[in-house]
Protein backbone atom coordinates (compact mmCIF):
# COMPACT_ATOMS: atom_id res chain seq x y z
CA UNK A 1 0.00 0.00 0.00
CA UNK A 2 1.49 3.08 -1.31
CA UNK A 3 0.67 6.42 0.91
CA UNK A 4 1.24 9.52 -0.57
CA UNK A 5 0.78 13.18 1.68
CA UNK A 6 1.49 11.58 4.86
CA UNK A 7 -0.13 13.55 7.83
CA UNK A 8 2.35 13.76 10.91
CA UNK A 9 0.94 14.35 14.25
CA UNK A 10 3.83 15.21 17.05
CA UNK A 11 2.37 15.15 20.65
CA UNK A 12 4.79 16.15 23.27
CA UNK A 13 4.03 16.27 27.20
CA UNK A 14 3.35 19.91 28.60
CA UNK A 15 5.23 22.94 26.77
CA UNK A 16 6.75 24.98 29.71
CA UNK A 17 10.25 25.61 29.06
CA UNK A 18 12.45 25.67 26.44
CA UNK A 19 14.66 22.64 27.63
CA UNK A 20 16.00 19.40 26.88
CA UNK A 21 12.98 17.71 25.45
CA UNK A 22 11.09 20.89 23.56
CA UNK A 23 14.87 21.30 21.95
CA UNK A 24 14.16 17.61 20.70
CA UNK A 25 10.47 18.31 19.46
CA UNK A 26 12.16 21.77 17.70
CA UNK A 27 14.41 19.14 15.80
CA UNK A 28 11.38 16.75 15.16
CA UNK A 29 9.35 19.53 13.46
CA UNK A 30 12.41 20.90 11.59
CA UNK A 31 12.31 17.45 9.84
CA UNK A 32 7.89 17.43 9.41
CA UNK A 33 7.97 21.42 9.02
CA UNK A 34 4.00 20.96 8.41
CA UNK A 35 3.52 18.59 11.36
CA UNK A 36 0.57 19.68 14.04
CA UNK A 37 1.49 19.72 17.46
CA UNK A 38 -0.63 18.21 20.27
CA UNK A 39 0.24 19.07 24.17
CA UNK A 40 -1.04 18.41 27.92
CA UNK A 41 -0.80 22.12 28.10
CA UNK A 42 0.54 24.94 26.49
CA UNK A 43 1.91 27.44 29.06
CA UNK A 44 5.61 28.67 27.01
CA UNK A 45 6.54 32.05 27.58
CA UNK A 46 6.19 34.01 24.74
CA UNK A 47 10.21 35.24 24.67
CA UNK A 48 10.31 31.22 24.26
CA UNK A 49 7.76 30.65 21.64
CA UNK A 50 10.43 30.26 18.15
CA UNK A 51 11.04 26.95 18.06
CA UNK A 52 7.23 26.09 17.54
CA UNK A 53 7.47 28.10 14.21
CA UNK A 54 4.23 29.81 15.17
CA UNK A 55 2.50 26.41 14.97
CA UNK A 56 -0.94 26.67 16.88
CA UNK A 57 -0.81 23.63 20.05
CA UNK A 58 -3.65 21.39 20.47
CA UNK A 59 -3.78 21.12 24.47
CA UNK A 60 -6.35 19.25 26.50
CA UNK A 61 -8.82 19.62 29.57
CA UNK A 62 -5.90 20.15 31.72
CA UNK A 63 -5.07 23.68 30.14
CA UNK A 64 -8.22 24.99 31.39
CA UNK A 65 -8.41 23.78 35.04
CA UNK A 66 -8.01 26.24 37.71
CA UNK A 67 -4.09 26.76 38.80
CA UNK A 68 -3.07 24.68 35.97
CA UNK A 69 -0.52 27.68 34.86
CA UNK A 70 1.31 27.34 38.04
CA UNK A 71 0.13 24.32 39.10
CA UNK A 72 -0.42 21.55 36.16
CA UNK A 73 2.23 18.72 37.34
CA UNK A 74 -0.46 18.43 40.66
CA UNK A 75 -2.73 17.17 37.80
CA UNK A 76 -1.05 14.21 37.24
CA UNK A 77 -3.21 11.64 37.96
CA UNK A 78 -5.51 13.40 35.42
CA UNK A 79 -2.92 13.07 32.66
CA UNK A 80 -2.98 9.47 31.36
CA UNK A 81 -7.39 10.11 30.86
CA UNK A 82 -6.61 13.84 29.20
CA UNK A 83 -3.98 12.59 26.54
CA UNK A 84 -6.43 9.85 25.48
CA UNK A 85 -8.73 12.29 24.59
CA UNK A 86 -6.65 13.86 22.11
CA UNK A 87 -8.44 12.85 18.38
CA UNK A 88 -5.15 11.96 16.25
CA UNK A 89 -7.72 9.69 13.96
CA UNK A 90 -6.84 11.94 10.97
CA UNK A 91 -2.98 11.37 10.87
CA UNK A 92 -0.95 8.76 9.85
CA UNK A 93 2.12 9.09 11.56
CA UNK A 94 2.45 10.29 15.53
CA UNK A 95 5.56 11.35 17.11
CA UNK A 96 5.50 11.01 20.67
CA UNK A 97 8.01 13.06 22.31
CA UNK A 98 7.64 10.86 25.89
CA UNK A 99 8.85 10.86 29.34
CA UNK A 100 5.62 11.15 31.24
CA UNK A 101 2.00 10.71 29.05
CA UNK A 102 2.70 11.81 25.50
CA UNK A 103 3.39 7.87 24.13
CA UNK A 104 -0.64 6.85 25.70
CA UNK A 105 -2.38 8.40 23.01
CA UNK A 106 -4.88 6.06 21.44
CA UNK A 107 -3.53 5.28 17.70
CA UNK A 108 -5.22 2.40 15.17
CA UNK A 109 -3.84 -0.10 13.42
CA UNK A 110 -3.78 1.85 9.95
CA UNK A 111 -1.35 4.61 11.91
CA UNK A 112 2.31 4.31 12.56
CA UNK A 113 3.10 5.90 16.07
CA UNK A 114 6.80 5.75 16.90
CA UNK A 115 7.97 7.29 20.24
CA UNK A 116 11.27 9.16 21.01
CA UNK A 117 11.73 8.06 24.76
CA UNK A 118 13.08 9.87 26.87
CA UNK A 119 12.50 7.53 29.94
CA UNK A 120 9.77 5.42 31.13
CA UNK A 121 7.89 7.75 33.91
CA UNK A 122 11.05 7.90 36.70
CA UNK A 123 8.93 8.92 39.89
CA UNK A 124 6.65 6.03 39.05
CA UNK A 125 8.88 3.26 38.42
CA UNK A 126 12.38 3.09 39.89
CA UNK A 127 12.97 6.61 40.99
CA UNK A 128 9.29 6.27 42.76
CA UNK A 129 10.95 5.82 46.47
CA UNK A 130 12.93 8.74 45.64
CA UNK A 131 10.19 10.90 44.60
CA UNK A 132 8.10 9.76 47.68
CA UNK A 133 10.78 11.13 49.98
CA UNK A 134 11.95 14.23 47.81
CA UNK A 135 7.99 15.01 48.05
CA UNK A 136 7.18 14.50 52.40
CA UNK A 137 4.96 11.80 50.51
CA UNK A 138 6.72 8.68 52.18
CA UNK A 139 4.65 8.50 55.10
CA UNK A 140 0.92 9.18 56.37
CA UNK A 141 -2.29 8.90 54.77
CA UNK A 142 -1.04 11.78 51.86
CA UNK A 143 1.62 9.09 51.13
CA UNK A 144 -0.69 5.83 51.29
CA UNK A 145 -2.40 7.82 48.26
CA UNK A 146 0.26 8.97 45.91
CA UNK A 147 1.88 5.45 46.03
CA UNK A 148 -1.62 3.83 45.28
CA UNK A 149 -1.64 6.73 42.18
CA UNK A 150 1.37 5.97 40.92
CA UNK A 151 0.81 1.82 41.19
CA UNK A 152 -2.66 2.97 38.54
CA UNK A 153 0.14 5.16 36.37
CA UNK A 154 2.34 2.02 36.68
CA UNK A 155 -0.35 -0.45 34.76
CA UNK A 156 -1.99 2.35 32.73
CA UNK A 157 2.06 2.86 31.74
CA UNK A 158 3.18 -0.35 30.29
CA UNK A 159 -0.61 -1.11 28.68
CA UNK A 160 0.03 1.88 26.55
CA UNK A 161 3.85 0.99 25.56
CA UNK A 162 1.66 -1.67 23.09
CA UNK A 163 0.52 1.39 21.39
CA UNK A 164 3.69 2.14 20.13
CA UNK A 165 4.68 0.62 16.98
CA UNK A 166 8.97 1.70 17.44
CA UNK A 167 10.52 3.37 20.09
CA UNK A 168 13.51 5.43 20.00
CA UNK A 169 15.18 5.50 23.63
CA UNK A 170 18.23 8.67 24.06
CA UNK A 171 20.65 6.58 25.27
CA UNK A 172 21.80 2.75 25.83
CA UNK A 173 20.74 3.32 30.03
CA UNK A 174 16.88 4.19 28.59
CA UNK A 175 17.17 1.54 26.31
CA UNK A 176 17.99 -0.98 29.05
CA UNK A 177 15.50 0.81 31.29
CA UNK A 178 12.52 0.46 28.46
CA UNK A 179 13.02 -3.14 28.53
CA UNK A 180 13.31 -3.73 32.00
CA UNK A 181 9.86 -1.75 31.80
CA UNK A 182 8.28 -2.43 29.04
CA UNK A 183 9.71 -5.53 27.37
CA UNK A 184 10.39 -3.65 24.64
CA UNK A 185 13.34 -3.20 22.38
CA UNK A 186 14.25 0.99 21.49
CA UNK A 187 16.58 2.07 18.46
CA UNK A 188 19.48 4.68 20.28
CA UNK A 189 19.46 8.23 18.61
CA UNK A 190 20.64 10.42 21.11
CA UNK A 191 19.50 13.80 21.41
CA UNK A 192 20.47 16.81 19.86
CA UNK A 193 22.97 19.44 21.05
CA UNK A 194 23.84 22.71 19.96
CA UNK A 195 27.05 22.69 20.00
CA UNK A 196 27.92 25.00 17.08
CA UNK A 197 26.81 27.96 20.06
CA UNK A 198 29.69 26.83 22.03
CA UNK A 199 32.73 28.16 20.81
CA UNK A 200 35.91 25.64 21.19
CA UNK A 201 38.94 27.09 23.44
CA UNK A 202 42.57 25.05 23.56
CA UNK A 203 43.99 26.86 26.39
CA UNK A 204 42.25 26.92 29.96
CA UNK A 205 42.62 28.53 33.16
CA UNK A 206 43.13 26.97 36.46
CA UNK A 207 39.71 26.59 37.83
CA UNK A 208 37.10 24.03 38.02
CA UNK A 209 33.39 24.38 36.92
CA UNK A 210 29.82 23.13 37.79
CA UNK A 211 26.43 24.29 36.79
CA UNK A 212 23.17 22.95 37.42
CA UNK A 213 19.68 23.69 38.86
CA UNK A 214 20.21 22.78 42.60
CA UNK A 215 17.97 19.89 43.29
CA UNK A 216 18.66 16.73 45.40
CA UNK A 217 19.33 14.38 42.34
CA UNK A 218 22.18 16.72 40.79
CA UNK A 219 24.42 16.50 43.40
CA UNK A 220 25.78 19.98 43.86
CA UNK A 221 26.18 19.54 47.35
CA UNK A 222 28.07 16.88 46.74
CA UNK A 223 30.72 18.31 44.44
CA UNK A 224 30.80 22.20 46.48
CA UNK A 225 31.78 19.52 49.95
CA UNK A 226 34.75 17.86 47.62
CA UNK A 227 36.26 20.69 47.00
CA UNK A 228 35.47 22.14 50.38
CA UNK A 229 38.65 19.70 51.61
CA UNK A 230 40.87 20.60 48.23
CA UNK A 231 41.35 23.91 49.49
CA UNK A 232 43.48 24.24 46.71
CA UNK A 233 41.27 23.83 44.08
CA UNK A 234 39.40 26.69 42.66
CA UNK A 235 35.85 25.68 41.83
CA UNK A 236 33.41 28.23 40.60
CA UNK A 237 29.44 27.05 40.87
CA UNK A 238 26.64 27.94 38.45
CA UNK A 239 22.89 27.70 38.76
CA UNK A 240 20.08 28.33 41.66
CA UNK A 241 17.32 26.24 43.34
CA UNK A 242 15.82 24.90 46.70
CA UNK A 243 18.78 23.71 47.95
CA UNK A 244 20.60 26.73 47.09
CA UNK A 245 21.04 28.33 50.81
CA UNK A 246 22.10 24.56 51.79
CA UNK A 247 25.20 24.35 49.34
CA UNK A 248 26.41 27.79 49.85
CA UNK A 249 26.57 26.82 53.45
CA UNK A 250 29.09 24.16 52.79
CA UNK A 251 31.35 26.66 50.54
CA UNK A 252 35.02 27.65 51.58
CA UNK A 253 36.98 29.88 50.50
CA UNK A 254 38.24 28.35 47.60
CA UNK A 255 34.28 28.22 46.34
CA UNK A 256 32.50 30.93 44.72
CA UNK A 257 28.75 30.32 43.97
CA UNK A 258 27.31 32.70 41.16
CA UNK A 259 23.86 31.46 41.19
CA UNK A 260 21.97 31.53 37.70
CA UNK A 261 24.13 32.93 34.98
CA UNK A 262 22.49 33.44 31.18
CA UNK A 263 23.87 31.73 28.59
CA UNK A 264 27.08 34.13 27.65
CA UNK A 265 28.37 34.39 30.73
CA UNK A 266 28.27 29.96 31.39
CA UNK A 267 29.69 29.85 27.94
CA UNK A 268 32.58 31.72 29.14
CA UNK A 269 33.16 29.99 32.94
CA UNK A 270 32.81 26.52 30.60
CA UNK A 271 35.00 27.00 28.00
CA UNK A 272 38.49 28.28 30.42
CA UNK A 273 38.23 25.71 32.98
CA UNK A 274 40.33 23.24 33.29
CA UNK A 275 37.53 20.49 33.99
CA UNK A 276 33.64 20.24 34.24
CA UNK A 277 32.27 18.63 37.19
CA UNK A 278 29.39 16.66 36.97
CA UNK A 279 28.32 14.40 39.93
CA UNK A 280 24.48 13.46 39.12
CA UNK A 281 22.88 9.91 37.36
CA UNK A 282 21.42 11.52 33.94
CA UNK A 283 19.61 9.60 31.03
CA UNK A 284 21.73 11.30 28.54
CA UNK A 285 23.41 14.53 30.12
CA UNK A 286 23.42 17.29 27.67
CA UNK A 287 25.91 19.56 30.07
CA UNK A 288 28.95 17.62 29.54
CA UNK A 289 28.77 17.13 25.70
CA UNK A 290 28.32 21.17 25.70
CA UNK A 291 31.58 21.28 27.68
CA UNK A 292 33.39 19.27 25.25
CA UNK A 293 32.23 21.40 22.63
CA UNK A 294 34.06 24.40 24.30
CA UNK A 295 36.79 21.74 24.49
CA UNK A 296 36.51 20.91 27.94
CA UNK A 297 37.32 17.50 29.76
CA UNK A 298 34.78 16.33 31.81
CA UNK A 299 35.12 14.53 35.20
CA UNK A 300 31.50 12.71 36.11
CA UNK A 301 29.74 10.36 37.69
CA UNK A 302 30.41 6.84 35.92
CA UNK A 303 26.95 5.90 35.51
CA UNK A 304 23.50 6.97 33.24
CA UNK A 305 24.42 8.39 29.92
CA UNK A 306 27.42 9.90 30.71
CA UNK A 307 29.20 6.78 29.69
CA UNK A 308 27.96 7.22 26.58
CA UNK A 309 28.91 10.98 26.22
CA UNK A 310 32.56 10.33 27.37
CA UNK A 311 35.18 8.91 26.59
CA UNK A 312 37.18 7.67 29.51
CA UNK A 313 40.83 7.68 30.81
CA UNK A 314 41.81 4.08 29.74
CA UNK A 315 39.63 5.04 25.67
CA UNK A 316 41.96 6.44 23.00
CA UNK A 317 41.27 10.04 22.38
CA UNK A 318 39.73 10.80 26.25
CA UNK A 319 37.59 13.57 27.21
CA UNK A 320 36.87 12.75 30.79
CA UNK A 321 37.39 10.23 33.54
CA UNK A 322 34.77 8.68 36.09
CA UNK A 323 34.45 8.24 39.37
CA UNK A 324 31.99 5.61 40.65
CA UNK A 325 30.75 6.71 43.97
CA UNK A 326 28.69 9.27 44.95
CA UNK A 327 30.58 10.36 47.42
CA UNK A 328 33.52 12.72 48.53
CA UNK A 329 36.19 10.48 48.82
CA UNK A 330 35.32 9.25 45.26
CA UNK A 331 34.95 12.88 43.76
CA UNK A 332 38.50 13.71 45.08
CA UNK A 333 40.55 10.65 43.92
CA UNK A 334 39.15 11.24 40.43
CA UNK A 335 39.92 14.78 40.62
CA UNK A 336 43.60 13.92 41.73
CA UNK A 337 43.73 11.28 39.00
CA UNK A 338 42.77 13.80 36.46
CA UNK A 339 45.70 16.38 37.67
CA UNK A 340 48.16 13.33 36.96
CA UNK A 341 46.82 12.66 34.25
CA UNK A 342 46.44 16.26 32.73
CA UNK A 343 48.66 15.37 29.51
CA UNK A 344 46.33 13.06 28.34
CA UNK A 345 43.02 15.14 27.99
CA UNK A 346 43.79 17.43 24.80
CA UNK A 347 40.76 19.73 23.78
CA UNK A 348 40.47 18.96 20.44
CA UNK A 349 39.56 15.31 21.40
CA UNK A 350 36.92 17.30 23.48
CA UNK A 351 35.48 19.07 20.71
CA UNK A 352 35.50 16.06 18.07
CA UNK A 353 33.74 13.97 20.24
CA UNK A 354 31.21 16.45 20.95
CA UNK A 355 30.25 16.52 17.40
CA UNK A 356 28.89 13.29 17.57
CA UNK A 357 25.88 14.46 18.92
CA UNK A 358 25.11 17.83 16.78
CA UNK A 359 21.50 18.91 15.87
CA UNK A 360 22.52 18.35 12.56
CA UNK A 361 23.18 14.19 13.56
CA UNK A 362 20.34 13.67 15.18
CA UNK A 363 17.62 14.86 12.04
CA UNK A 364 20.35 13.23 10.13
CA UNK A 365 19.74 9.62 12.10
CA UNK A 366 15.67 10.66 13.29
CA UNK A 367 14.60 11.57 9.07
CA UNK A 368 16.33 7.79 8.26
CA UNK A 369 14.71 6.03 11.00
CA UNK A 370 11.27 7.35 10.32
CA UNK A 371 11.80 6.78 6.66
CA UNK A 372 12.62 3.26 6.83
CA UNK A 373 9.62 2.82 9.35
CA UNK A 374 7.02 4.04 6.70
CA UNK A 375 8.66 2.46 3.67
CA UNK A 376 7.85 -0.82 5.40
CA UNK A 377 4.43 0.11 6.16
CA UNK A 378 2.90 2.05 3.37
CA UNK A 379 6.13 1.60 0.46
CA UNK A 380 6.68 5.05 0.45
Amino acid sequence: MVKNNIKVAVVTEWLETYAGSEKVVEQILKVYPHADLFSVVDFLPEDQRKFINGKKITTTFIQHLPFSKRKFRAYLPLMPFAIEQLDLSDYDLIISSSHAVAKGVITGPDQLHICYCHSPIRYAWDFQHEYLRESGLDKGLKGLIARYILHKIRIWDYRTANGVDFFISNSNFIKRRIWKVYRRDATVIYPPVDVDDFTFQKEKKEYYVTASRMVPYKKMGLIVEAFSKMPDKKLYVIGDGPEYKNIKEKATDNIVLLGYQNFDSMHRYMKNARAFVFASEEDFGITPVEAQSCGTPVIAYGKGGSLETIRGIDEEKTTGLFFYHQTTESLINAVKEFENNYSKFQAINCRENALNFSEEKFREKFKKFVEVQTQRKWGR
